[in-house]
């Protein structure tokens, strides 16, 4: 199994790239940018760089790793506009590049500026129809698409890349995971090992439908990853925290932290992500980063 860091979008640029050399430095697989403008919840006063131009300058900034988006809301930004980006993003990668997209989710981003958030049912709709321009954009000489809510014309995009893998973060067992067996190269979604084995199989149903191997679709997860010491209060309230919000969290001992991890790959998990959000910054997070890599990762 891979791991790759996703660092928070809401800390400086430097900052970003610091983490993002230190992870093409040290061995890890890839990099992951969030695509959101503003911080969950009501406060909306924190910082949030965009996630294009932060993956833009992590293909310049990196030669090794994978870079990703986890990924672009589709109430953003047109699909045809998104397929010309991850195009023009997987040559200054040289290849690196994986677009990750998804039906987009986040109310407060919306109603600050004004972008449709249609109902769940619509939403899915429209990313459904997105993903068939997108895969025709990249794929096709020319895409002529006639859908509900997009139409194209007779519409080019050069140039292509050789091959650019398409990600989808999805849950909903019922719609969702049928479009990630329709369209996806790769899948993601948060959770522990008994929840991603528990999706693996209501996502083996749907590729069975449609006669595709689940096993063709490269699978990723993340939680939030922790060595805390037995002894560290504050820990353990951040895990509580974290825990009544809905967040998947490994928090304990390097041996304890292992024993979870070490269950992803049975459940069908690829590729384990690690958000920084808890790890602080400069030296505190690399010594945080660096005890999961030798202790927990190196080890599997």
């Amino acid at each position: 199994m891979d791991y790759s860091l996703w660092p928070n979008s809401g800390r400086p640029w430097t900052d970003v790239l610091d983490a993002a050399t230190y992870a093409e430095r040290t061995g890890w697989h890839g990099i992951w940018v969030a695509d959101h403008f503003m911080p969950n919840g009501e406060d909306r006063s924190g910082p949030m760089n965009e996630c294009l131009g932060v993956l833009a300058g992590l293909a310049m900034a990196t030669s090794r790793v994978r870079i990703g988006s986890m990924v672009l809301g589709n109430t953003y930004r047109h699909p045809a506009v998104v397929a010309k980006q991850a195009a023009t993003l997987d040559q200054m990668s040289g290849g690196r590049f994986v677009l990750g997209i998804g039906a987009g989710w986040q109310i407060n981003e919306h109603e600050a500026y004004g972008i449709e958030l249609p109902p769940v049912r619509e939403r899915l709709a429209r990313f459904e129809e997105a993903c068939q321009v997108v895969t025709g954009l990249l794929g096709q000489e020319r895409t002529t698409f006639h859908g509900t809510y997009y139409q194209l014309a007779d519409a080019p995009l050069e140039p292509k890349p050789k091959e650019l893998p398409i990600l989808i973060g999805a849950a909903g067992e019922k719609v969702a995971l049928r479009i990630v067996a329709r369209y996806a190269h790769e899948w993601n979604h948060w959770g522990l090992p008994e929840l991603a084995e528990q999706k693996g199989r209501v996502f083996a149903e749907h590729c069975a439908r449609i006669d595709r191997d689940p096993a063709t679709v490269r699978r990723s997860t993340q939680a939030m990853i922790e060595i805390v010491e037995p002894d560290d209060a504050e820990a353990r309230t951040r895990k509580d925290r974290l825990e009544k919000a809905g967040r998947p969290v490994i928090m304990g001992s390097a041996a304890e932290v292992l024993d979870t991890v070490a269950r992803y790959p049975a459940a069908g998990v690829d590729e384990l992500l690690v958000p920084d959000f808890l790890l602080g910054t400069g030296a505190r997070r690399e010594d945080a980063l660096e005890r999961l890599r030798t202790e927990v990762f190196t080890r599997l």
